[in-house]
């Protein structure tokens, strides 16, 4: 279905280490596709944030941001944003971060375990999968009960690598009660869920999370949902959008959340 509020509100630029494309060319090829709003949500790693430089990071982000957003007044819903990885490893830099600039929307996030590499490089055939995914959604649990954030992005992260690249199925009910217990903080602290569209165009297939456990955010009281295609190319930007809508909707959500100085607006699935 074509619809006319379509938002990406997960996008990476060349402010991130592994994003391609500025942000002004990114507004650009964002109207052409006539999206009507988009975050850029490069990567700020907490865990890692002075020895890899996000420091740095920020500065030059949030103000490539402020003139994309002068730049491009009335043509294209700007909104300043990050992706902020493994906050709740280290709160207290988090909330140094979220206190430099003023943002429209934080994204949550867990990209590795604690003191381990990124999950796109972990070895899952000489490593306890079920281990692995017992310890990140227990981190889930802790970036949801941190809170700090607008969105959670990616929930199901790591099976982009596991399944989509290693290609060894995972029984997600195993781990059901954990999910469950981190969608119900996310609905009482008023926190959206992401649905990340990335997936359906690499070789796992499917959107992170799938539409069962979307629905069951509704089911826990969930009332906030955001769809992004975690883009890191100018022409991928607002990929599978559509999708992502459709299974909000799907999912009991009449609206998907759009965010302007770290409130909620509430835009209808049209």
């Amino acid at each position: 279905m074509a619809y006319k509020n379509r938002m990406d509100l997960h996008t990476h630029t060349d402010n991130s280490f592994d994003g391609h494309h500025s942000i002004m060319y990114m507004c650009e090829k964002a109207c052409e596709k006539g999206i009507k709003a988009i975050a850029f949500t490069d990567h700020i790693e907490v865990d890692c944030y002075y020895e890899e430089h996000y420091d740095k990071v920020t500065v030059q982000a949030y103000f490539e941001m402020a003139k994309a957003r002068s730049a491009f007044d009335g043509k294209i819903i700007v909104c300043a944003g990050m992706e902020m990885g493994e906050a709740s490893y280290n709160p207290e830099v988090a909330e140094k971060i979220l206190n430099d600039h003023k943002y429209d929307i934080i994204l949550g996030s867990i990209h590795n375990l604690r003191g381990e590499d990124d999950f796109c490089f972990l070895d899952y055939f000489n490593n306890d999968v079920d281990e692995i995914l017992n310890e990140y959604f227990d981190e889930i649990c802790g970036l949801a009960n941190w809170g700090k954030f607008d969105s959670l992005a990616h929930l199901t992260y790591p099976l982009r690598y596991i399944e989509g690249e290693a290609r060894i199925h995972v029984d997600l009910s195993k781990y059901s009660s954990k999910i469950d217990e981190a969608l119900r903080t996310l609905a009482e602290k008023d926190r959206a869920l992401e649905i990340n569209t990335s997936g359906l165009f690499n070789k796992i297939g499917k959107t992170l999370p799938e539409e069962n456990i979307v629905r069951r955010f509704r089911e826990l009281g969930g009332k906030l949902v955001t769809v992004g295609s975690d883009s890191h190319y100018a022409d991928y930007i607002g990929r599978g959008i559509e999708t992502g809508m459709d299974i909000a909707k799907r999912s009991g959500f009449d609206s998907i959340a759009l965010f302007s100085g770290r409130e909620p607006i509430e835009i209808p699935i049209e």
